[in-house]
């Protein structure tokens, strides 16, 4: 068999099997065929997150389409940690890196909420689905975040109800330079192990009626430390904590055999 680890990794839709013919999209076999110049019967890595990691050979169908044949599974599919990150849209370029990195960093679902200081008031979702699809193939995670349409922060108290043993920590900035009692992230964290939930706001911050309506859930205001971080790095940060201390990074990373 090829060298799996050089083979492409493609998100698919079909369910996944022996023997199974799945179609490329147009994108795929695009890029297959005249970008990697992959010919018949060479070897690509597929997952649909359901149904794990598995082999299958390119099937030109033509000269702008092709199939996968599936021979092979090469990993079952296995239950991330689940975290959920609720955030304030940002600005294109920024959010398209929050989305990517948050894929990278294990996120479950993404949640945007629109916020009084809110920059952007609309979301395209298809091109934020198409991010962490790729960021998902290049990670080699067999599963894709979710990613929900943007509401308001009554989201965020729909939301746990029916999670409602899942803590939710607020990233309040304001809280902590105004002595509010918000606590240092890792210290929240070592408290928590397990699934949880964040709300990042906007640049401008959360005003003051919707700190009121997040204090009044069953929330946990939560710092960063001393430093006035933009959004997109608020986002990844939160991630990147949570991972240390209740993430997958103290496991093997699982690999294709």
């Amino acid at each position: 068999m090829a060298d799996i680890t050089r083979a492409p990794r493609l998100y698919v839709a079909p369910d996944l099997s022996i023997g199974a013919d799945v179609p490329a999209t147009e994108g795929q076999a695009h890029y297959l065929l005249h970008v990697m110049r992959r010919r018949s019967g060479d070897t690509v890595v597929l997952f649909n997150g359901r149904d794990g990691a598995w082999a299958a050979t390119v099937e030109p169908r033509g000269k702008r389409s092709a199939a996968f044949l599936v021979t092979s599974q090469l990993r079952p599919q296995s239950a991330s940690p689940e975290v959920t990150l609720f955030f304030a849209p940002i600005k294109a370029a920024r959010l398209e890196t929050l989305i990517e990195k948050a894929t990278e960093l294990g996120v479950t679902a993404l949640m945007p909420v629109i916020t009084q200081h809110t920059v952007v008031s609309r979301v395209n979702t298809a091109r934020l689905t198409a991010i962490v699809i790729e960021a998902a193939e290049q990670c080699e995670r067999i599963t894709v975040p979710q990613i929900a349409e943007a509401a308001t922060l009554e989201a965020i108290a729909e939301w746990q109800r029916a999670h409602p043993d899942v803590p939710v920590f607020v990233l309040d900035e304001a809280a902590a330079r105004g002595g509010g009692g918000a606590t240092p992230l890792p210290i929240a964290l070592s408290r928590s192990k397990g699934p949880a939930a964040f709300v990042v706001g906007p640049e401008g911050g959360f005003s003051a009626d919707e700190r009121a309506r997040l204090g009044a859930l069953a929330t946990t205001a939560v710092t960063l430390g001393p430093r006035i971080l933009r959004a997109e790095t608020a986002g990844i940060a939160v991630l990147a904590c949570w991972q240390a201390f209740c993430g997958d990074w103290h496991g093997d990373p699982p690999r294709d055999q």
